[in-house]
Order: structure tokens, then sequence, then C-alpha cells
């Protein structure tokens, strides 16, 4: 099979060197993410869930814009209305009516939305949240649980941390996902709060979360969701909803106006009342309409339609899929976790296997699924708009590559097979825990 010609990427890719620094404004897109010279780097346009590079090659997108796309690209309910915004005005000197019709219907999806405020990003929504955390309890620490942005607060948890005052280091710590007694042994009177993606790729061990409120309440400490994944995706609700745990912040932003910037952070009222007059947290864009009109018919459609469950319905099938293939060719290094429409394909080097590492397998699998029209990158970001056409592809696509990538690895030649360069790590995150309580 003939690998897709990229010649236009790959002239584009060259006038960019030395003008844009860091390969892009996302790793997750940048070439680094993506088998350098054989995979594709800018698109030209998407519809549905495929996406068409500068090239015009055309493919099944698992990725969906990194999250953002979860009904489809060029939806044509929420392009209609962003359309119609447009005729009327993008930005204005007054406020939007936008956005007390967007917060009402927060309010009425999300568990203990009582206060809702928009930003732009998911790092300014997390941000405020800690901001907001810190100014209502008085205290400066936070524990922290996944990946939050790259503002100073979190990042310095990270081994790209320069540029951040070594202060920030002593204000930020992690626990362990799914390790209670992790939390237990850092949290303490002096934490403002604990900011947690409510799942990630694990699913909560039982009693985790109910765990983690309990030793929030213990302590005076708030419990902050970050449901930039999980929230209009996991379920409708987002993570409070799936699990039963209530959070006294929630931030959101994937998900939430199917492609257009837009981030929310919602709590209870007593908690966001700090953003009266105590906290400044105001942005020229942040009331922006299009994004907002978008909003408002993306959460409409996803009720009207049961897009998040049929959505899941969807990822379950490319999930088992995956998971089947693998189990049929004996590669139990070789699985597909995580909820079903957000999943990850995790590989890992075989026991007595040497000379392959992970990220080179996971080059290889990208790089034979590029013929059969199928952009991966070990996700699975599952959107309403995926068809069983799309799904058998994909699930066709695997059939083909996962021996091909069984046979590589066994034979300890992966590398040699590359036709481009080994994907990048994007980083690492260190870890800080907070100093033994004496």
């Amino acid at each position: 099979m003939a690998f897709p010609t990229i010649d236009k990427s790959l002239a584009l890719w060259e006038r960019s060197q030395g003008l844009i620094p860091g390969k892009g404004s996302l790793l997750a897109k940048a070439p680094g993410q993506w088998s350098e010279g054989v995979a594709p780097i800018y698109a030209a346009r998407g519809e549905g869930a495929h996406l068409w590079d500068v090239d015009g090659n055309e493919y099944v997108d698992l990725l969906m814009a990194c999250g953002p796309v979860t009904l489809g690209y060029k939806d044509p309910d929420v392009d209609a209305a962003v359309r119609a915004q447009l005729e009327r005005g993008m930005n204005f000197s007054l406020l939007s009516p936008l956005e007390v019709e967007v917060s009402e219907r927060v309010r009425d999806i999300v568990p203990h939305a009582e206060n809702v405020r928009f930003s732009k990003t998911g790092a300014d929504a997390t941000s405020a949240a800690v901001r907001i955390a810190r100014a209502h309890t008085g205290r400066n620490k936070i524990l922290c649980c996944g990946y939050h942005g790259w503002h100073d607060w979190y990042i310095t948890v990270t081994d790209r941390n320069a540029g951040i005052p070594a202060a920030a280091s002593e204000l930020t710590f992690t626990f362990a996902y799914n390790d209670l007694s992790s939390l237990e042994a850092a949290i303490s009177d002096e934490f403002a709060a604990v900011i947690m993606e409510p799942t990630i790729f694990d699913a909560p061990a039982s009693g985790f979360l109910e765990g983690v409120r309990e030793l929030c309440d213990r302590h005076g400490t708030l419990l902050i969701f970050d449901e930039m994944w999980t929230g209009f995706r996991l379920s409708l609700g987002g993570g409070q909803e799936k699990y039963g745990v209530r959070a006294d912040l929630c931030t959101f932003s994937k998900a939430v106006a199917n492609g257009m910037p837009l981030s929310i952070i919602t709590g209870s009222a007593d908690v966001m009342k700090v953003l009266e007059r105590d906290v400044f947290f105001y942005t020229t864009f942040g009331g922006e309409a299009m994004s907002l009109a978008a909003c408002k018919a993306t959460l409409d459609k996803m009720k009207r339609t049961n897009a998040v469950e049929v959505a899941n319905q969807k990822g379950q099938r490319l999930k088992d899929g995956f998971n089947a293939i693998a189990e049929k060719l004996d590669m139990p290094w070789a699985t597909c976790v995580g909820y079903p429409s957000r999943a990850i394909c995790k590989l890992s080097v075989p026991n007595g296997v040497e000379g392959v590492q992970p990220l080179e397998m996971k080059t290889y699998l990208q790089q034979e699924l590029l013929p059969l029209g199928i952009l991966w990158s070990g996700f699975h970001n599952v959107p309403y708009a995926l068809t069983d056409a799309d799904i058998d592809q994909v699930l066709a696509g695997y059939e083909h590559a996962l021996p091909k990538l069984r046979e590589a690895v066994h034979s300890g030649d992966v590398k040699r097979r590359l036709k481009g360069k080994t994907l990048e790590g994007v980083f690492r995150r260190v870890g800080n825990a907070p100093p033994v309580r004496k």
C-alpha cells in the first residue's frame, strides 16, 4: 500500500523553520507527535469524523482536534448557529445575552453548578479555579493529579519549568491517582485545593473519589474537578454526574463548543462569590459571542440526540475491537483502556524482548495505519459523527497493522522498519511530593 503524498505539508513545514519555535501552537498537533517525513503535517478541512490534509489525502480522524470536536467537523447545527451569530457580530461593547443563556444551560446540566463564568482556554479556567480556592480559603498550597495546563502554578511540577520562579515549586505538590494513601500522606490544613481529573484512562477505584472528598472536607480544602476531557464526554454532566461525587469547583473546555474556543468554570455560589470583588478574572474575549453561540448549539444538540451516550457506544465498539484483535494475536502488551469515547491504546515492550522502545512501537503502528486512511496517535477521541463504516475501516486497519507490529516487535527490529522519525514525548511529569509532616 502506498503512503500518502505529503509534498505540500513538507513545503509548509520548511517555511515554518526558524519562524515558529516549538514546532507549532499545540504540541499534540506538531510533527513530533506524528511520524515526521511520513505523516501529514497540515490540515485543510474536516467533515464528520474525516480530515483532509493540504495534499488532499483523506483520513478517518481518531484525534478530533485533540479533543474539542465532539459532535464532528462541520456539524450543521453548530455551524448554522455560528453563521447566524456572525451576521449579528462577534464581540460587543456590552454583554451578550448568550452569557446568560449558556450559563443557564450549564447550570441545568452540571451538578452543583450554581455559578458560571467563561474564558477561552482550559488553562485559563484551571488557573482561575486555583486562584478562587486560594482566595476562599486564605491558603496558598495546591495538590494536583493529572495535567492542568501551561500556567506557572502547575507546570512547575514538570521538567519543562524554565522561566518559572523557584518559589512556585514550594506551593504546588502532586499525589498519585487511585492511591488514597498518597493524598492522605500529603494533605494538611495548609492546602487551599486538591485539583484533579476525576478519571484519566484508569477508572477510579472503589471509594477513591469519595475518599478524596472526605479528606478535603476533613482539612477544609476545596476539591476542584478538572473536567476538560470528562465534561460532556464521560457523561453529559461529567465526572460529578458519572461518579456521584461533589466538587466545589469544576472546569471545562474541550467538548463544550465543538471546536470553538471557550472554557467554563462552575461551582458553588459560596465559593465563587470571591469573583464579585476579591478575585480579578476577566478577559476581553471571555464573552465572545460566536463561541457562546456554538456552545449553546452544541449543548442543545447533545441533549436532543443523546450524543454523549451514542459516542460512548461507538467508542466501546472500537475499544472492544482493538482488544479482541490483540487477544487473538496473543498480544497482551497491546491494550485499549479508558472510557469508551476517550481511550488510549497502550503498547508496552513484551518480557524478553530487547532493543525495542514503546515510542518506536507507537510510531510503527501509526505509520502502518496511514496508507489505510487512518489518522491515529494512540487515542480514540470518538465524536458523535463517527459512522459504522468509519469504525469498520479502523478495525480493518487494526486487523492489518497489529500483526505487522507483533512481527516487528518479536523480531526486535521495529526501528529499522520506520520510514520516518520516531515520535517524541511531550514532557515528563516529574512530580513534587510535599515534605513529610512531623
